[in-house]
């Protein structure tokens, strides 16, 4: 008899197939779970961990811009030598912390312990995020600082790299044809204009102690514009024809004067470059009632000559502190005078007092003597005497070079063309009166004169930013 299988056989066979089948996809679909799982945790610790570094990153880019800030404020001496800049930088940024009133940071100059740098301590940007930074400050050569930025947020530090060069400001008093840090006074028939263009005779007032910063009365006029540093300054004029830039009235007001205007430079008189052309000095014995030569001279402190005879100057006249020295009579000026004082010394204890008529030729008109060398291409000065105060009212044709003193006065018949600028570096008034007429000549005078040191400031060089490993900087500094 024929067996007859039944139809169901290989299903039997294939029993159990479908869980092992099962049990692969499950394992396999758990292991992707798991390792998509891991690698969203990774992704997540990734974008963490790129997240606190983009925060390093913006602390350290803070810290930049406040440093920046900081450094903006940091002038001193163009006659400081080099190797002292760096302490010199440290000073200023004290006084910028002061002015901020963060008295807590000191920027301090760590070369006692053999480090050539500052160091900015670090400021706290947000307690609650750990983030904060400091700076580090050294000097790779003699015209450039080097600045590290530390930023950090919690454990992870990012550093920021940029180099400061050392440089002088663009504009400065000689920009003008008068500039004063007192207010200006003019009355009577007091005329300041340029020689060649108004804009010559444009003056900077900065009276930031004055609001009435400028008084124009009676037939007294001012040929160029008037810049003034005080924002709350204000021009009084008296009397129908007095005026500013050709207008009278509110228009020479509204037309031709600004307020409000950034404070300028006021370059360093430096006097001990002229000293080194003197070659004696004057004796108490001298007859200054007659007729007197004075030549690349010293006048002693406390001398107090009074010239009433004609003097002639020769070279370098070299005043001392104290001094009172007053010339009664005409006075010859081919050459320089100079007096020693201080440029912040407002008293007006120290006076150069000129009531005789002056003559003036450029010291390139001195003879070819050994002693004049040098000398002959010191144009663009006739008078530098810091802590002194000038007083003119005799007449001139002319003056060849700039006058700069504290405490500035023309009265009387005083009047000329100055081929330079007037400078008062004193709060006090400058005052102007009688019948002085100035003609100022600064055409092609684009340099600061010789003897006169603009001051070093720091500046940015954005060319030189690049981000560094914590690792790249040499010194090791414990910010905590």
């Amino acid at each position: 008899m024929k067996r007859i299988q039944s139809m169901n056989a290989p299903q039997a066979r294939n029993k159990g197939m479908v869980l092992i089948m099962a049990m692969i996809f499950l394992v396999v679909f758990s292991s992707l779970a798991v390792a998509m799982a891991n690698f969203s945790n990774a992704n997540l610790q990734v974008a963490s961990n790129l997240m606190e570094a983009n925060r390093a990153s913006v602390c350290a880019e803070s810290g930049l811009e406040t440093i920046r800030y900081w450094m903006d404020k940091v002038a001193f001496s163009g006659t400081i030598d080099d190797d002292e800049r760096l302490s010199y930088v440290a000073s200023s940024l004290n006084e910028a912390f002061e002015d901020s009133g963060i008295n807590s940071l000191q920027a301090r100059d760590l070369s006692e312990y053999g480090y050539n740098c500052i160091v900015i301590p670090y400021v706290v940007k947000d307690s609650s995020e750990s983030e904060f930074f400091y700076g580090i400050l050294n000097q790779p050569d003699t015209d450039t600082l080097r600045l590290y930025v530390v930023g950090f947020h919690d454990s992870i530090s990012r550093v920021i790299q940029v180099d400061y060069a050392f440089g002088t400001r663009a504009n400065t008093v000689f920009d003008y044809g008068v500039a004063t840090k007192g207010p200006l006074s003019l009355q009577g028939n007091v005329l300041i204009t340029g020689l060649n263009y108004a804009v010559e005779s444009n003056a900077y007032i900065e009276s930031l102690n004055n609001a009435l910063a400028l008084y124009i009365k009676g037939n007294s006029q001012i040929g160029g514009d008037v810049k003034i540093a005080n924002p709350l300054g204000y021009v009084d004029l008296q009397g129908g024809q007095a005026g500013i830039g050709g207008d009278t009235g509110q228009d020479a007001i509204d037309y031709h004067v600004t307020t409000g205007v950034p404070v300028t430079e006021w370059p360093e008189p430096d006097t001990s470059y002229y000293e080194g052309y003197v070659t004696s000095t004057m004796d108490a014995n001298t007859d200054t009632s007659a007729d007197v030569t004075l030549q690349n001279i010293r006048i002693p402190a406390g001398l107090n000559p009074h010239f009433s005879g004609n003097a002639t100057i020769m070279g370098v006249v070299f005043i001392e502190t104290p001094n009172v020295v007053t010339f009664t009579g005409n006075v010859d000026v081919t050459g320089i005078i100079v007096g020693d004082g201080d440029w912040t010394d407002d008293s007006g204890s120290n006076q150069i007092y000129i009531t005789g008529n002056v003559s003036s030729d450029p010291v390139s008109d001195l003879p070819a003597d050994a002693e004049f060398d040098g000398i002959r291409e010191d144009e663009g000065v006739f008078m530098m005497a810091p802590g002194f105060a000038v007083s003119m009212g005799g007449s001139f044709s002319i003056l060849n070079g700039a006058i700069a003193a504290n405490g500035v006065t023309f009265f009387g018949s005083a009047g000329g063309t100055v081929e330079g600028s007037i400078i008062n570096y004193s709060d006090t008034l400058m005052d102007l009166s009688g019948n002085t007429d100035l003609y100022l000549n600064r055409s092609g005078l684009d340099e600061v004169p010789a003897g006169f040191v603009p001051q070093i400031i720091m500046q940015y060089v954005s060319s030189s930013y690049s981000e560094i490993l914590t690792s790249d900087i040499t010194i090791n500094y414990d910010y905590n």
